[in-house]
C-alpha cells in the first residue's frame, strides 16, 4: 500500500500497533543473568519450548539470543541480540545487550532504540560498576527502568538493603510489584502486590521448563508460609509507606522504578516480569529528529539503523543491519532513502530476528526491529525515510583507551584484510584510525575494552580469511583534534594524530601527563574529550 497518503483508517491501524508495541533492553553488569532472563522471558511467551540456562553458565546449554563462538565458549554476550514474540495482546521486541564493559558501545547503541529498560540486579552482588555505568546512559536518554531483583534462589543481601542502595545510587523511588517471600537463598514466591495474592513457585524440569505455580489468597499464604508471609508484607510494606497505589507516571517520568523478585534461571518471577512490562512500559511513541522535532508515529516510513552484525549465516557471509522503525509502516520491497547519502535503498530482503533463527517480514510498525539482509552500504547511525526527509540524532561513539596496530599475516591477503577491518568498522566492532605515515596496510585499531581486539582478532580469520598480527601502542587516551594538529605533534613524544574514517581527527596520548604537557605547549590546539563534542556534519 501507497503511504503517499495515509487513510483515515491506516492512520488508526498505524496508532494501534504501534500502542501493542513494548520495545526494551536489559542491561546490567556481567553475569547478572540477562542471555537467562531473555530466554526465561521467551519461555514464558511460549516461544521456544526449553530454556537454554538450567543450571548456571558452566552447564547451560547454548542460548538463542547467544550465538557467536565467542560467545558459546567464554559463557558471555558479546553481540546484542534482538529478539521479537507476541505475548497477551502485545508484541515484545527485546533487545539483550553485552553486560561486559568491553563492549559498553554496543550496548549504547541498543539503548538508543528501545523505549524503556529492565535493570537486572544480582540479588548477592547488589548494583555493580557496570549496572551503573549503563544506568547513567539511561538516565541521559531518560529511558524508564524497570528494576529485577535476580538470583533470589541463591544467598543474597537483604531485600531493604537493596532497595536502600537502589534509592540512595541512583535516586529512583523504588515501587514493588512483586516482593520476595522467604529470604534470598529459599525463594518460596512472591506476594503480587497488583492482585493482592501469594504466587508460589515450584521447579519444574530444573529449571528448563516454566515453573508450576499455585495463587493463594494473603490469608491462605500467612497459613502456609508463616513468619516468611509477613516479614515480606511488612518489608514491603515499609517501602511503599502504606501506599499500595503505583504511580506509572512516575516511572515514565524516570523518578521511580518498579521492583520485582526473579530467579531467571529458574523461570520464577519471570511471568510477572512480562506482565508489568504489557501494562506499564511505555509504547512506540514519536521519536525526536536531531532538531529535536518528535516525527509522528502516522507519519510516512522512517527508521534508523542502531546495529548493524554480519557472520550471522555463515552460508552467504551475509550481514544484517538492524532497523528501529520510528514512525509509519515498513512495508517488504518499498525503496526508501539513506539520509547520510542521499540515495536509494530498496528493502528486498528484510526479516524478522529470533537470535540466529529468522524469518521473512512484511511488515513492521513504529517500535518493531527489521532485520536487513546484505544491507552493505548502511552504517550504524544511519536513517532511513520513505516520504518527508528525516534524519534521527546520531548515536555517539564512546572514547577508545585501547589502541593496537593491525597487519595482515598473510601479505597476498591483502583485499581480504582491508574488506574485513572495513566491514568491522561498519558494524561498530572496532574504532579504526589512519595517517599517511602509518599507510594502509597498518591502521590502528581503537577499542574501549581490550576483549574488542578478541572478537576483531576472531572474525578476521574465522568470518574473512584474513588472520592479522595486532601490535600493542602505548596510547590510553584520546580527544577530537583538527587536521592543524597533525604537523604541531608529529614529532612530540607520547602523541599522535590519526584521523577516524568518520572525517574526525583523534589526538592519542600515552596518559594524562602527555596530555596536559601538550596543553600547556600549544595552548592553540584543539583538544576536545570525545562524548562533548558535536560533529558539524
Amino acid at each position: 500500500m501507497s503511504q503517499d497518503v495515509l487513510n483515515p483508517a491506516r492512520v488508526h491501524e498505524i496508532h494501534k500497533e504501534a500502542a501493542r508495541r513494548r520495545t526494551f533492553a536489559v542491561i546490567s553488569h556481567p553475569d547478572a543473568g540477562k542471555s537467562t532472563l531473555t530466554e526465561a522471558l521467551a519461555l514464558h511467551a511460549k516461544v521456544i519450548g526449553t530454556a537454554g540456562a538450567s543450571s548456571g553458565k558452566a552447564n547451560r546449554k547454548e542460548t538463542v539470543s547467544d550465538w557467536m563462538q565467542m560467545e558459546k565458549d567464554r559463557g558471555i554476550s558479546i553481540s546484542s541480540a534482538a529478539l521479537q514474540f507476541s505475548y497477551r495482546d502485545s508484541v515484545i521486541n527485546l533487545l539483550d545487550t553485552p553486560g561486559h564493559a568491553d563492549f559498553s558501545e554496543d550496548t549504547y547503541r541498543v539503548l538508543a532504540a528501545v523505549d524503556c529498560a529492565v535493570m537486572l540486579v544480582d540479588a548477592a552482588k547488589g548494583l555493580e560498576t557496570q549496572t551503573m555505568k549503563l544506568f547513567e546512559v539511561c538516565k541521559q536518554r531518560n529511558l524508564p527502568i524497570i528494576t529485577v531483583i535476580n538470583k533470589w534462589d541463591r544467598p543474597g543481601l537483604d531485600a531493604l538493603a537493596l532497595m536502600d542502595e537502589i534509592t540512595e545510587r541512583t535516586g529512583l523511588q523504588p515501587m514493588p510489584l512483586t516482593w520476595a517471600v522467604g529470604i534470598s537463598g529459599d525463594f518460596r514466591g512472591v506476594w503480587d502486590l497488583r492482585n493482592d495474592r501469594f504466587a508460589r513457585f515450584q521447579r519444574n524440569n530444573a529449571g528448563a521448563s516454566i515453573a508450576l505455580t499455585e495463587y493463594f489468597t494473603p490469608e491462605e499464604a500467612a497459613d502456609s508460609q508463616g513468619v516468611d508471609w509477613s516479614n515480606a508484607v511488612d518489608e514491603a510494606g515499609l517501602v511503599i509507606e502504606s501506599n499500595l497505589e503505583f504511580d506509572v507516571d512516575a516511572f515514565h517520568a524516570g523518578t521511580a522504578t518498579p521492583i520485582l523478585f526473579s530467579s531467571a534461571a529458574l523461570n520464577f518471577g519471570v511471568k510477572e516480569l512480562l506482565d508489568a512490562l504489557v501494562d506499564f512500559a511505555p509504547h512506540a511513541a514519536p521519536r525526536p529528529d536531531v532538531e529535536g522535532s518528535p516525527r509522528p508515529v502516522e507519519s510516512p516510513f522512517s527508521g534508523f539503523v542502531f546495529k548493524v552484525q554480519a557472520g550471522m549465516n555463515k552460508a552467504h557471509r551475509d550481514h544484517v543491519a538492524f532497523i528501529r522503525v520510528c514512525s509509519g509502516v515498513f512495508e517488504r520491497g518499498m525503496v526508501v532513502t539513506q539520509t547520510r547519502t542521499g540515495k536509494s535503498f530498496a528493502t528486498k530482503y528484510a526479516q524478522q530476528v529470533f537470535g540466529r533463527e529468522r524469518e521473512v517480514i512484511d511488515e513492521a510498525y513504529p517500535g518493531d526491529v527489521v532485520g536487513l539482509v546484505n544491507a552493505s552500504s548502511l552504517r550504524v547511525g544511519d536513517s532511513l525515510f520513505l516520504d518527508g526527509a528525516v534524519e534521527f540524532p546520531a548515536i555517539p561513539l564512546f572514547a577508545p583507551e585501547h589502541f593496537q596496530v593491525a597487519r595482515s599475516k598473510d601479505p597476498s591477503k591483502f583485499k581480504q584484510f582491508r574488506r574485513g577491518i572495513e566491514q568491522l568498522e561498519h558494524e561498530g566492532v572496532i574504532q579504526v584510525l589512519r595517517s599517511d605515515l602509518r599507510g594502509d596496510q597498518a591502521p590502528v585499531l581503537a577499542a574501549v575494552g581490550p576483549m574488542q581486539f578478541e572478537v576483531v582478532e576472531d572474525r578476521m580469520e574465522h568470518d574473512f580469511n584474513a588472520p592479522l598480527r595486532l601490535e600493542r601502542l602505548p596510547y590510553s587516551m584520546a580527544r577530537i583534534s583538527t587536521q592543524e594538529a597533525m604537523p604541531a605533534l608529529a614529532n612530540v613524544v607520547g602523541a599522535e594524530v590519526l584521523l577516524r574514517s568518520d572525517g574526525e581527527y583523534l589526538a592519542l596520548f600515552n596518559d594524562i601527563w602527555a596530555l596536559r604537557r601538550i596543553e600547556k605547549n600549544h595552548p592553540a590546539l584543539t583538544l576536545v574529550p570525545i562524548g562533548t563534542h558535536n560533529p558539524a556534519k
